[in-house]
């Protein structure tokens, strides 16, 4: 996307009112801003080492801070856009911005925003395009492996190179389809009626129609968890969680993440933790923006040693070097527990994730842990072991070429059990009972806004 930007750039200077050329939508304030940085970082490099490059223009619209200065700022001109669903819609609604020039559109986390409920704000977007839908969709499933989904008029221009030169780096797998194209030194194969058995199943649903004729890449085992990672599960009441935190940060040295699953516990934690005099900070949805910010820059520069969070934290956020994670809760959702345990581990190193579990966790979510950690080679306490699915340990079996969960991945249950699947259709009952004004819009405290 850069470098397409900077080759429009040197062809003829961006004007006024002119731009964006690539547009970035992510799920989070906290994804977004990061995405920005990095591109910030990128474009200020081209210009201070190599002087016949100018200073590409982006521009970070999200919820939070000022709309009349974003709006400023792509009227001047701009050549890239970051952009969280719920505000970048509230601008192309109110003509403040204009997709005429945009070439290539990346929907970051893909499959976070279709659960977040932003379908309609993502066809929306695409809506606003004039002839012709470009760009790229990424959705990024657990570390090391990526799932692409590209319309094929724009796959040499926009993916080849990039493609081929990631295949030199890395295992990249067979792709699934079809019909086969070459592009450089990577074979991809297209994928002409989007069955995509790792996809999530709304993802799959959301591709088919708004997508032709896509590219399909795939990296590995859709759900996986991280083999660097070290996976140790242990049975804490939930009275006694506060006093073991204590002892599991002693386990390696900082930075430590610790997750929970809502804001009263990040609360709670932090509080404690605080007391303890340990070097901690918290980020989640009730905080403002400028708190959350801070929060994550303090821990990313190591003046902080612990960031304590909500899921916000979990999908994309990139921290250098973090050497334990820690679970305070265990998601509801087996895809969080491996969204969350994958912010270490990473670029080679080894890490550790902690998890705590009780009596207060489903059943489902502990079959379907006690598979990932069978899958993963990793330690299973007894207590786990202990627990037998209704199915007698047939979910392994391949049915249709997909073991578990069809529908969220899980290996501990089939689609007739999915709690995931459940939960959407009880939001999808209950949204039809609510007037339409009151479920337009999107957005939220944490996400999309």
């Amino acid at each position: 996307m850069i470098m397409s930007a900077l080759e429009q750039e040197l062809r003829a200077k961006v004007q006024p009112t002119e731009g964006p050329f690539g547009l970035i939508i992510a799920p989070s304030r906290e994804l977004a801003h990061q995405t920005y940085e990095v591109i910030e970082f990128y474009t200020d490099h081209l210009a201070e080492y190599h002087r016949e490059f100018p200073k590409l223009r982006s521009v970070l619209t999200i919820g939070g801070l000022s709309t009349g200065t974003q709006a400023m700022a792509i009227k001047k001109g701009c050549h890239m856009v970051v952009a969280t669903p719920g505000r970048l819609n509230d601008l192309l609604n109110k003509k403040k911005m204009s997709l005429a020039q945009c070439q290539v559109l990346v929907l970051d986390e893909a499959d976070r925003m279709i659960d977040l409920g932003f379908e309609e704000e993502i066809r929306n977007t695409l809506d606003h395009y004039r002839g012709f839908r470009p760009g790229v969709m990424l959705q990024t499933h657990c570390p090391g492996l990526k799932h692409c989904i590209l319309p094929i008029d724009h796959v040499e221009t926009a993916a080849a190179e990039p493609i081929a030169a990631a295949a030199t780096r890395g295992p990249w797998a067979a792709m699934v389809g079809s019909s086969s194209r070459n592009f450089g030194k990577i074979k991809l194969q297209m994928h002409t009626d989007i069955k995509l058995r790792s996809f999530p199943q709304n993802l799959m649903d959301f591709a088919k129609t708004a997508l032709v004729d896509a590219v399909v890449i795939n990296v590995g085992r859709a759900g996986a968890a991280n083999l660097d990672v070290i996976q140790e599960v242990e049975y804490v009441k939930q009275e006694a969680k506060l006093v073991y935190l204590l002892k599991c940060l002693q386990k390696t040295p900082p930075p430590v993440l610790i997750f929970c699953e809502n804001k009263s516990d990040v609360d709670d934690v932090h509080e404690y933790l605080l007391l303890k005099a340990v070097e901690v900070v918290a980020i989640h949805g009730g905080l403002d923006q400028e708190e959350r910010h801070e929060a994550i820059r303090s821990f990313k520069e190591g003046s902080k040693d612990v960031l304590i969070g909500t899921d916000v934290a979990s999908k994309g956020l990139d921290f250098p070097a973090i050497q334990h994670v820690i679970n305070f809760d265990m998601p509801k959702e087996i895809e969080n527990y491996v969204h969350r345990i994958g912010r270490t581990g990473r670029c080679g190193r080894t890490g550790v994730a902690t998890t705590f579990v009780n009596k207060n966790q489903d059943e489902t979510i502990l079959l379907d842990l006690k598979a990932l950690l069978l899958e993963a080679g990793q330690h299973v306490p007894p207590f786990l072991m202990q627990l037998d699915s209704a199915a007698g340990g047939r979910e392994e079996e391949e049915i249709g070429g997909v073991k578990g969960c069809a529908y969220c991945g899980g290996l501990g249950h089939r689609i007739s059990d999915c709690p995931k699947l459940e939960t959407t259709r009880q939001k999808t009952t209950s949204a039809t009972k609510v007037p339409s004004y009151a479920v337009l819009g999107g957005g939220g405290e944490e996400w999309g806004g």
